[in-house]
């Protein structure tokens, strides 16, 4: 079917209530609206499946605009199309309260897929969208095809440059996600300028291509409706490599001063360019906000498709209910977050050995929990022989085992954040990676976004301190543990030993809109024995004072720094200094205790307290007060054996009573 006028008012549509909103709020984005309008029509009215009446539906085909600063294309697509995205809300982009924020946000607004806006982080969602779906329908599609739909994302010069998007390409090229579809808006124009400035020796088609992709370009992404068209009907065919359609576009298109400049990028056109950007468009409708019906009318067609396919779909899914009763169990249960009947029922088998590494604790729980919960996926930056997370009885994802459940994400850290969110963004998954802690910094916007979502991925980080020995300072975290706890709605666990770190995955297993990231030692810890249950409480009493006295000190401690904690306290207390030990694996869940069990916990405010942690000493002050004793590094680390690294350090337990005593006189 060719493309007819009806279409072109379409684009138009779209370009001129981006304006408007945009002209209105005095801040945004244009030129990526103006200029990727004619591609995102063609994708939405031609080939993208969804229901703007069920934008929740499984099957749905994903849309990521990685390039989320043009957020009025996507806001004015969804307005359109039929979501519960009122005119009224488009008014108020980027306005507070709005649903229409300045950058896509998941949650927010129905119809957005995630959010986006630090370039790079959408594209590598999108490759984490089609790893989902291409394991999800080898799980799932027995007997009834449950799970066939195409991953696509818009994305810019600024995604391609990316480090993050790069990575995540280079991975979906390897693992042959055929589903996934890029549409690359080539416009050549960042916020400073021409990417002449910084990016034009290189031929992004070819690079994409020597990562595995499929790739085809359109020259006039303006006007060439039929060539952006055919690039997607050639994309979907091609099954086993990702694809990559180049589209040379004029950013500001229509625009009569700034189109093709940067000057359309990040700032509004002004009222009269405005109105006269409107008259190229030889739209009869200039007033601001002014639609008239028929163009809903055309928009209709995205609806129409998606009542089409999500009924056939539903038909399917109705045999599937009988067909496979227990595969629909499980399907239910991963797509809400529900955990199966006995989940931990396997771990009740685990014998600890009286000193172990939490990381390889962590490995044992693990290990019984894939057997009982078969939709947690997962993987590592090439480092699974030491962060113990291979799940033994499977097979790793691949293009042959697309059922595979170890993901290889090469040393790839942070596309391994950012592809985890994608897996959380589409459901189905309980996705969790693995790397050494200090490589945690690569990752943190990855696991900023997973905080901000209410993504419940799992973030495993071993090596957790100067204890992991002779690697010395460039792998001894210091100050990561400041750096993760300081982010809003991130759960952050650093167990004491085997107990707490079954606790910790126990928890972290059962979260729903919270990130978790589970922080484990290399070196072996004394397994305590001590009321481990209360891992979930944040911090609890692990040794009570043997003294007849009154209490004067309290320490607390996390990590390998509590088995410490326990022999400074053996040496108070030859000199009569009643001590209880405090072991704190979690501040937040700590933190939201109520004050009644926290004093219980921590004592009255007349004990002195001590934190002990061989990490940066801040934020302590919130649990020590303004007269306690923070004992922690300031300073990075050094090579040599953990323990002697320990000693050098100052983490000797009668040091460290000499110091609480010269304090309490």
């Amino acid at each position: 079917m060719s493309f007819t006028d009806q279409d072109w008012q379409a684009i138009n549509a779209i370009r001129t209530l981006s304006i408007d909103a945009i002209e209105k709020a005095n801040s945004g984005h244009p030129g990526l609206p103006l200029g990727a309008a004619p591609m995102a029509w063609v994708l939405w009215s031609r080939h993208l499946t969804i229901h703007p009446k069920h934008s929740k539906w499984p099957n749905r085909d994903r849309f990521v605009l990685s390039a989320g600063h043009g957020s009025m294309l996507l806001y004015s697509l969804l307005h359109l199309s039929g979501f519960r995205l009122s005119l009224d809300e488009i008014k108020n982009f980027r306005q507070w309260g709005s649903l229409t924020p300045g950058h896509p946000e998941y949650g927010l607004t129905e119809g957005v897929e995630c959010t986006t806006g630090p370039l790079g982080q959408g594209a590598a969602n999108a490759v984490g969208m089609a790893l989902a779906e291409k394991h999800l329908s080898a799980t799932y599609n027995q007997k009834q095809s449950i799970v066939d739909h195409f991953t696509y994302a818009l994305i810019s010069d600024g995604d391609v440059m990316e480090g993050v998007a790069q990575e995540a390409a280079s991975l979906a090229g390897h693992l042959k996600l055929g589903k996934l579809i890029c549409l690359y808006d080539a416009n050549n124009i960042t916020l400073d300028g021409s990417t002449d400035l910084c990016f034009d020796s290189e031929d992004v088609l070819k690079r994409y291509e020597a990562y595995g992709w499929h790739t085809q370009w359109v020259e006039d992404g303006d006007h060439d409706l039929e060539a952006i068209d055919q690039a997607i009907r050639n994309a979907k065919k091609e099954s086993h490599r990702p694809s990559l359609i180049g589209v040379r576009t004029t950013i500001g298109f229509g625009s009569p001063k700034k189109a093709g400049s940067s000057d359309a990028h990040g700032s509004p056109l002004g009222k009269e360019e405005a109105q006269e950007a409107k008259k190229n468009f030889k739209t009869d409708h200039l007033q601001a906000f002014e639609i008239p019906k028929e163009i809903y009318e055309i928009f209709n067609v995205i609806q129409v498709r998606g009542e089409k396919e999500y009924s056939q779909w539903n038909d399917r899914f109705e045999k599937f209910k009988t067909q496979e009763p227990n595969l629909f169990i499980q399907w239910n249960q991963s797509q809400t977050g529900e955990l199966p009947d006995h989940w931990d029922f396997e771990l009740e088998k685990i014998r600890f050995d009286s000193s172990l590494a939490s990381r390889k604790a962590s490995g044992q729980v693990l290990n019984q929990l894939s057997k009982t919960i078969p939709w947690l996926v997962g993987g590592d930056a090439d480092l699974s022989v030491s962060t113990q997370t291979r799940m033994k009885s499977f097979e790793s994802f691949s293009d042959a085992h697309p059922e595979g459940r170890n993901i290889h994400f090469g040393v790839r850290e942070h596309a391994m954040g950012a592809i985890a969110n994608g897996m959380a963004y589409h459901h189905g998954l309980k996705p969790y990676t693995a790397t050494f802690f200090c490589f945690s910094d690569y990752m943190k916007a990855a696991i900023r976004l997973s905080a901000m979502n209410e993504l419940p991925v799992i973030y495993v980080f071993t090596h957790d301190s100067v204890g992991l020995g002779e690697d010395g300072p460039t792998h001894q975290p210091i100050e990561h543990l400041a750096a993760l706890r300081s982010i809003p709605n991130l759960t952050v666990f650093r167990p004491a030993d085997a107990h707490e770190t079954l606790e910790s995955w126990k928890w972290a297993v059962q979260s729903k809109k919270t990130p978790v990231a589970l922080v484990l030692s290399r070196q072996s810890l004394t397994t305590l024995a001590a009321q481990s249950e209360k891992t979930s409480q944040g911090a609890y009493v692990v040794s009570c004072s043997s003294v007849n006295q009154k209490e004067k000190v309290c320490l607390i401690a996390t990590g390998s720094e509590v088995s410490l904690a326990i022999e400074v306290q053996k040496h108070l207390e030859k000199d009569q200094i009643a001590t209880r030990v405090v072991s704190m694996p979690c501040w937040e869940l700590f933190e939201a205790q109520d004050k009644a069990i926290q004093e219980d916990v921590l004592g009255n405010s007349d004990l002195f307290r001590v934190s002990i942690e061989a990490a940066s000493t801040f934020g302590w002050d919130r649990w020590v007060g303004p007269r306690g004793l923070k004992i922690g590094l300031d300073r990075f680390g050094a090579s040599a054996p953990g323990k002697v690294v320990f000693e050098n350090l100052g983490f000797e337990p009668s040091l460290i009573a000499k110091n609480i005593q010269a304090r309490l006189l």
